[in-house]
């Protein structure tokens, strides 16, 4: 694993913008990401600790940590933590810049632009499943952007403010913000 890759999670998500994640013949450019930082975030899936869906967050860095979520799609992060202290980016969005051909099967009906622009339809363009959950991370640095934008994580209910979702603006890749809906008790 490149060392610009490890270490806490909002000192990582910058360097990821433009790093490039190859997956089963499929390259994609990163263009959007959000910091999570383990046990310091309510945000994280390991906030309230070590569990066997989460324990790839533990360490060592370098793997993706893949989970399936609202029954029908796969989101992956990159561990940077050191061993034992969870820390993880989300990889949110990207341009596919290899493999067109193969991605553009994996997603059907979809416009170029749009085949990995969010979490879900990234981990479709590259192929990646919950059997890739704890698999070393094939990544390679790209040239830093001149300038990145930051704002609050997206569908969240706890810690959304933070300011912790990283990416390359006008890029067209990037996901569309959507804040998460509150929910209605009474």
């Amino acid at each position: 694993m490149p060392g610009w890759a490890e270490g806490r999670p909002l000192e990582v998500a910058p360097r990821l913008l433009n790093a490039v994640l190859r997956h089963e013949d499929v390259a994609v450019r990163i263009t959007e990401v959000e910091a999570y930082d383990g046990a310091h975030d309510p945000g994280s899936h390991a906030f309230r600790g070590r569990t066997n869906r989460n324990a790839v967050m533990f360490g060592p860095p370098g793997h993706l940590y893949v989970y399936f979520t609202y029954g029908m799609h796969h989101c992956a992060n990159l561990v940077t933590g050191a061993d034992g202290d969870p820390g993880a980016v989300l990889i949110r969005a990207g341009e596919v810049v290899d493999g067109l051909d193969l991605a553009r099967s994996r997603r059907g009906r979809s416009t170029d632009r749009d085949l990995a622009r969010g979490p879900a339809r990234l981990c479709q363009a590259l192929g990646l499943t919950l059997t890739d959950n704890g698999i070393p991370a094939d990544l390679e640095a790209g040239t830093p952007p001149p300038s990145y934008a930051t704002g609050p994580r997206v569908g969240l209910r706890h810690a959304a403010d933070r300011p912790w979702r990283f990416w390359i603006p006008g890029d067209p890749t990037v996901s569309r913000y959507v804040p998460a809906k509150r929910l209605d008790r009474g």
